[in-house]
Formats: C-alpha cells, sequence, structure tokens
C-alpha cells in the first residue's frame, strides 16, 4: 500500500531539519534551504509519485533535495562554498540508517506487544485493521454492541500503546553506586 499525502507529509516534516541541512551544506543559505524543502514536499505531493514505503520516499527527498540545491548553485553560478558531496553522502547515508533503526525497532516493539494481546483481542484488531471491516460490521461479527467495540478498541490501543512505550523506552537501570 502506497504511502497517503499525510503520511509523506508527516515523514517529510519528522525529516525537515535533516533535509535542511543537507540542501544548507551544499548552498549555505537557510532561507534558500527552507524554499526548496518546501519545493520538494510540494513535489512529493503533487508530481504524482507514489511512495511504497518511508524509506522509498526518504531516498527520493534526499535525492531530490540534493538536486535542487546543486541545480540552484549551476543556474546562479554560485562560488561552491559547500560541503564536499563525498562528505554529503556519508552524512545522508547515516541518517538513513539511524531511521531505519528507528523504524525496525519500532516494529519489533508493535510485533512483540500485538503477540502478547489476548487471541480475541487479537481477532478484534485483525477484523478492524487488517480486513477492513467498519466498527459496525465488527460488532456484528463477534457479537457485542457498537458501544463495546470502541471501548475495546480504545482499551487495546491504550494497552499497546503503553507496551510500545515500555520497550521502547532506554534502559534507565544504574548499577549499584560505590563511593
Amino acid at each position: 500500500m502506497n504511502l497517503t499525502d499525510e503520511d509523506i507529509l508527516s515523514v517529510l516534516m519528522k525529516t525537515r531539519e535533516k533535509l535542511s541541512a543537507t540542501i544548507y551544506l551544499i548552498i549555505r543559505d537557510a532561507q534558500l534551504a527552507e524554499d526548496i524543502f518546501q519545493n520538494v514536499t510540494l513535489k512529493a505531493l503533487t508530481k504524482g509519485a507514489t511512495f511504497a514505503s518511508e524509506d522509498y520516499l526518504l531516498s527520493w527527498s534526499f535525492i531530490t533535495a540534493k538536486r535542487e540545491a546543486i541545480d540552484w548553485q549551476r543556474k546562479h553560478k554560485k562560488e561552491h562554498t559547500g560541503i564536499n558531496a563525498v562528505v554529503l553522502e556519508i552524512m545522508e547515508n547515516e541518517w538513513l540508517q539511524r531511521s531505519k533503526a528507528q523504524n525496525n525497532q519500532q516494529m519489533d516493539a508493535l510485533r512483540d506487544c500485538l503477540e502478547s494481546v489476548p487471541e480475541k483481542s487479537r481477532e478484534l484488531l485483525k477484523l478492524r485493521y487488517f480486513e477492513g471491516h467498519s466498527c459496525g460490521e465488527v460488532g456484528r461479527i463477534i457479537g457485542v454492541g457498537l458501544d463495546a467495540v470502541y471501548k475495546r478498541l480504545s482499551r487495546l490501543h491504550k494497552n499497546i500503546k503503553s507496551c510500545m512505550e515500555c520497550k521502547l523506552q532506554p534502559d534507565t537501570f544504574v548499577g549499584d553506586e560505590k563511593g
């Protein structure tokens, strides 16, 4: 399933600083870096491009941002004061790797949390989110009222969110202090 416009905008806004920094390193103009970031965002939303995942979108957006910055620089014959392309490539790869690692951690945590959910609750989630039934349809299938479906889903959302937060928090254990 391709990312929606809302997904695209959310991902780009989360990576705004990194994209703008990439652009800034090429052209050394903060306002222009912001303008180019906005152009990249606009292209992602209006040029009919589809993105199967955040990784594809991130790769496309970094490449597009770099190309736009370099094109602007060429058109304006501005003396190159930016960072070396090799260093820029290394930084971009590092940012993308960190983003992928974070996504993998989140997916692992979600998978673990979903496995800990009771079978009846998993069936409710499956009917609603994976099979695409409305809450009313889910209620009819499992034999409960609409309010009960809403309450169960709300409770499940809170429990899964709490579980994921626990799994994603860094270990805060501090060993015995010896003075």
